[in-house]
């Protein structure tokens, strides 16, 4: 059985806020502000904390079990432009679980108003690097996750959560 390295079992904010930085030059775009794969960068970095400060599920997990999560599927919504130097945080929710995967919601709030300018919608499942294949999550993972899901579960309901995609018609 792999022990946890990281991590804790709860309880957990809800939300769990785990990042604040600020838009860099490099993320700047010919329109002027954040660069659209930036968007993602800056998640994907935050999620890491989340993974491996809080659930212990993180890199350290990954070079001890050899076993990780992988993202199966990313949706965002962009709502205010991001320009350089904006502060911003980052906190996500967790919205399900079970023994092989999480679905997590993030946000990135513009500092200081706290106005959500993007979000991010996950399903991440946890593999095998030997397989290749799925594979659940020892007994202490799952038990941080089932807190997580628990602590998490007072939250409203994002609007973005689960919307659909498509270019909506007028009658």
């Amino acid at each position: 059985m792999t022990l946890p390295q990281t991590g804790h079992d709860g309880p957990y904010p809800a939300p769990v806020e785990v990042s604040k930085s600020s838009v860099l030059y490099e993320w700047i775009d010919y329109n002027g502000h954040m660069n659209v794969g930036y968007y993602g960068l800056a998640f994907d970095q935050a999620l890491d904390v989340l993974l491996s400060d809080h659930l212990g599920i993180g890199v350290e997990y990954v070079r001890i079990a050899g076993q990780g999560p992988y993202v199966l599927q990313s949706h965002q919504h962009y709502l205010k432009d991001q320009r350089l130097g904006d502060r911003y945080t980052i906190r996500f929710r967790l919205i399900d679980c079970d023994a092989k995967r999480l679905h997590i919601f993030g946000e990135m709030l513009s500092d200081p108003s706290g106005e959500v300018c993007a979000t991010q919608e996950l399903m991440l499942m946890n593999v095998d690097h030997q397989t290749g294949r799925s594979a659940a999550y020892p007994g202490w993972a799952v038990q941080r996750l089932a807190q997580m899901k628990a602590d998490h579960s007072g939250l409203a309901r994002p609007s973005q959560l689960g919307a659909g995609l498509g270019i909506r018609r007028r009658g």
